[in-house]
């Protein structure tokens, strides 16, 4: 094989893309999904895939530092994409230990054994690469000046240039200061620190993304838009913190996806590249499009369901306004977000109605079971 790459959380949401896109696309790379599979992973995401001759599934925690250091050995790991992680901001509310211990231990367990291992061989840091997946929400949040939004002062160059509409003139840069205001944004902070601290400290080759929000196939239904696409479908209430009022960029999965690979493989060392749809959406505007969409895909008079809106009590901290400027990516690197919102949330809600079967399986928690009595005597 010319590398071995190894896939943190290849069983969540992103991860399952980013492990299909290189099973896929490099046949001449040896695969590796690490993944806990916590109640957020699920192997079901990969079966098109699981028995492809270059790829392999390794069930271990992060936080494993021998276990770790001995799989790199075993594969002779020359490269990490590191995406497992904590991430619902709701749940490190309630329990910021756990967060602290996979986002922050974890990742200082992954970057100690890689250390440990590289540093072992005649040629070092030469041709190894250790890629770390943030958030954007280590950044704080954005002032929204302009509540009913105005068009922003840069164009994508996705769609022709189509303007892209913001809430402010502010948006999040690679150079702009940490500010992070939840238990989970603290702890990818503090991850990402670590990994800078690695290479300024000892040479490691180690490249930082910090992305918005991600839609798409395969998300865990705890998150607002396969949530209320399945609440929608069964006509269950939904939820909507304070007035709905909050912005988010969000970017097809697969796009992220494809900025992974681009960035694994042509991103400078020791750099920060920021990965955005330029594609900013009030939150309860998005909620109206995906009512509309599922009852308009469900043979429902479109906007029937609105009704089930049920506005509740706002989340402890919640940040006003998140907006990624991705042009240095796309500038240095040539990437942009190939879909429209509207493209995407299409493609996304048909996937979730024609994939019952799995989001009942998620939500009855049956698959958990399974992978725990799979793996209890290994």
């Amino acid at each position: 094989m010319k590398r071995t790459i190894v896939i943190t959380g290849g069983a969540g949401f992103i991860g399952s893309h980013v492990v299909r896109l290189f099973v896929n696309q490099y046949p001449d790379y040896r695969i590796i999904n690490l993944d806990k599979l916590t109640y957020a992973g699920n192997l079901a995401n990969l079966s098109d895939i699981e028995h492809k001759p270059n790829y392999r599934f390794v069930r271990m925690d992060i936080c494993d530092f021998d276990a770790f250091l001995a799989l790199m050995q075993e594969e002779h790991v020359d490269g990490i994409i590191h995406l497992a992680a904590e991430s619902h901001v709701d749940r490190s509310i309630k329990d910021p230990f756990t967060f602290a211990r996979t986002n922050v231990m974890g990742t200082l367990s992954l970057l100690q054994a890689a250390k440990v291992y590289w540093e072992s061989l005649p040629e070092k840091y030469e041709g190894k690469r250790f890629y770390h997946i943030s958030t954007d929400e280590v950044y704080g949040a954005l002032e929204m000046t302009h509540p009913e939004g105005i068009p922003a002062p840069f164009t994508t160059q996705a769609s022709s240039g189509a303007k892209h509409e913001a809430y402010g003139e502010e948006f999040f840069l690679e150079t702009t200061k940490y500010n992070p205001h939840s238990p989970y944004s603290a702890s990818k902070a503090s991850s990402d620190h670590f990994v800078r601290a690695f290479h300024d400290t000892y040479g490691m080759p180690t490249i930082v993304t910090n992305c918005s929000n991600n839609y798409g196939p395969y998300q865990f239904p705890e998150k607002l838009i396969p949530l209320f696409i399945n609440n929608i479908r069964q006509r269950k209430p939904l939820p909507v913190y304070g007035k709905g009022e909050n912005v988010r960029d969000w970017l097809y999965v697969e796009d992220h996806a494809r900025a992974i690979d681009t960035i694994f493989h042509r991103g400078t060392v020791a750099e920060t590249y920021n990965i955005g749809g330029f594609n900013e959406w009030k939150n309860i505007d998005i909620i109206k499009v995906v009512i509309n969409t599922v009852d308009r895909l469900l043979g429902r008079k479109e906007g029937e369901d609105l009704d089930l809106i049920t506005f509740v009590t706002d989340r402890l901290g919640h940040d006003m306004r998140y907006a990624i400027d991705s042009r240095k990516l796309q500038r240095e690197l040539g990437w942009e977000p190939s879909l429209q919102f509207e493209e995407g949330i299409e493609k996304t809600v048909r996937w979730y109605l024609d994939h019952q079967d799995w989001m009942d399986n998620i939500t009855s928690g049956d698959y958990e079971r399974y992978y725990d009595d799979m793996y209890k005597n290994r």
